[in-house]
């Protein structure tokens, strides 16, 4: 079968590689045509458009972008149209993806949704898109189940969280010989993941950089982006306690005595390493201040979303600063508050179903056809 596969960012791009490995085991002659990243790539077919171009965060950008946007939408119908596929999977990104969909739906497309859009959050009237343009919706997280089909009528598919899987089948790095080919020194490391765009990147690292000396003892690590090039790093990289590492976030969070984490998915990656964390948020103040007027929820990180508590801090917009963030850093040092995080750690990672993800989502993908039609 032929199959057209649309991601917009890295975590998009990892899951739809796995979910594509799962698919060439079930379906030896499959062909795929997507917009993605590298790993995908990686797995084969075609690639149209890279996550690198269509990476805009906030309203405000988004607005100033408009116009791109149009023109990818023009030609991703266009390219569909051509490659006329027998599956459509839509990979979370829903405000490209929610456009196509609803083109596609009444052309007859089989469409199948991956990795649910957070309408939990916000825009919950996206419901009544869902139960119109998407015949198969794969859910990840262990509450989304409960939202559609007890809250809004709608079946699902609840498959478990891929990133079980991503971080189950890697390889283990071996410690001496990271730390010797990174240029690392001895001393334990403190992680820092700022995001994966540029914008966001310069906003985080400027607080996370900001108290670098108050911990003489630890060295910081940037986790550069995969869609980054290292000569954007370079201009944060000013004192001997700080290093990069390019495309490396696993093996490096594997490594990691602490971590200070964008909110986004890399806080349940951080959590599923099992290490203590620090959620960090800080975009533009009129995007801000629209978000919080919409996004009716107690937290903002996955990890508190799925325990339903604040097992790890959130610093958010102007709580994002150097004073509560050297605070909060000594906090998760400490090791009495290092215990109670693992053992909500371990709670987190049995409530996301088990490893398994990708290869249910392909069987699902392969058999089901139109049934909420």
């Amino acid at each position: 079968m032929k199959y057209y596969i649309i991601a917009g960012e890295a975590s998009g791009d990892l899951h739809a590689s796995n979910l594509m490995k799962a698919i060439l085991q079930k379906d030896v002659y499959a062909e795929f045509r997507f917009w993605g990243g590298d790993l995908m790539q990686q797995v084969g077919g075609t690639l149209v458009k890279h996550y690198r171009e269509l990476a805009f965060m906030g309203f405000v950008e988004v607005v100033m972008n408009l116009r791109t946007i149009t023109k990818n939408i023009a030609f991703c119908k266009k390219d569909i149209e051509e490659y006329n596929p027998d599956k459509i999977i839509f990979v979370d990104y829903p405000g490209f993806n929610f456009r196509i969909m609803k083109w596609a739906k009444p052309l007859g497309y089989e469409t199948h949704y991956y990795i649910s859009p957070q309408i939990w959050a916000w825009k919950e009237g996206r419901i009544k898109d869902i139960k119109r343009d998407v015949d198969q919706l794969y859910v990840i997280l262990p509450f989304e189940k409960e939202f559609y089909e007890e809250k809004h009528n709608f079946p699902v598919h609840f498959v478990g969280h891929p990133l079980l899987d991503a971080i189950a089948n890697r390889k283990q790095v071996d410690d001496f010989e990271f730390r010797k080919k990174h240029r690392l020194n001895d001393k334990p490391i403190i992680a820092l993941l700022p995001g994966s765009r540029k914008q966001e990147i310069k906003k985080m690292l400027k607080v996370m950089l900001s108290i670098v000396a108050d911990f003489p003892d630890y060295q910081f690590v940037i986790a550069g982006a995969p869609s980054q090039d290292y000569s954007f790093y370079q201009q944060f990289i000013n004192n001997e306690n700080i290093s990069f590492i390019s495309n490396k976030t696993y093996d490096l969070l594997s490594l990691s005595t602490a971590a200070l984490v964008t909110s986004g998915t890399a806080t349940l990656e951080t959590a599923l390493f099992k290490v203590p964390q620090v959620v960090c948020y800080k975009g533009s103040e009129i995007s801000y201040q629209i978000a919080k007027r919409i996004i009716k929820l107690d937290y903002i990180s996955l990890v508190n979303l799925i325990l339903n508590k604040e097992a790890v801090t959130e610093l958010i917009q102007g709580e994002f600063n150097s004073k509560q963030l050297k605070k909060e850093l000594k906090r998760i040092l400490n090791t009495k508050h290092r215990y109670q995080l693992f053992n909500d750690y371990y709670d987190l990672e049995n409530a996301l179903g088990g490893s398994g993800a990708s290869n249910k989502t392909a069987e699902l993908i392969i058999n089901q056809s139109n049934k909420n039609a």
